[in-house]
Formats: C-alpha cells, sequence, structure tokens
C-alpha cells in the first residue's frame, strides 16, 4: 500500500486509540444505536502513517459476511481471466 498524500511506500501500521485508552470503531449506517453500544455493527480501524510526509491513512477491518454483503451491490465481479480475456472491443466500420 501507498501513501495516499506522497506515494511513497513507508507506512506504518498502527491503532488509534482515544485519551481513555480505548479503541475507537466505525459504525455501520444500518446498525442500530442501541446494538453499536454491545459492539453489533462496528468494526474497527487500523492506522497507517507515512514516515515520510506524516500523513494518516485509515482503514476499516470488515468481515467476510460484510464483503459478501455490500458487494452484491455492485454485481457479480467476473473473475481474473475473464477480464484478461474481455480485451478492448473493435468498431467495425
Amino acid at each position: 500500500m501507498k501513501c495516499l498524500a506522497c506515494g511513497s511506500g513507508s507506512l506504518v501500521g498502527g491503532t488509534i486509540v482515544d485519551s481513555n485508552g480505548g479503541r475507537p470503531n466505525f459504525k455501520l449506517d444500518d446498525a442500530p444505536v442501541w446494538k453499536s453500544l454491545f459492539g453489533v455493527g462496528t468494526r474497527s480501524i487500523r492506522g497507517l502513517g507515512c514516515v515520510h510526509c506524516g500523513h494518516l491513512q485509515l482503514a476499516v477491518d470488515f468481515t467476510e459476511k460484510d464483503l459478501q454483503r455490500y458487494q452484491q451491490f455492485e454485481g457479480e465481479q467476473p473473475g481474473v481471466i475473464e477480464r484478461i480475456n474481455s480485451g478492448p472491443e473493435r468498431l467495425e466500420p
């Protein structure tokens, strides 16, 4: 992974914590607030800091179930071989 700000590949992973030592979470919009109080519908956040420019990038740790659920809206994705073989289409005169 590269830094979004400067393009450097020197990123250091870490965990974001608040002043009380707790770890903030990403709350899914479709999860009710009362469930998020018990940790349901929240995902952990990890940080990546760039050594060169100091930029901080955040990433969410989604579960396999999340990936299946939310990628369904994008439709079925073709496999790598199908993408390679599809190539650019040619227009006939």
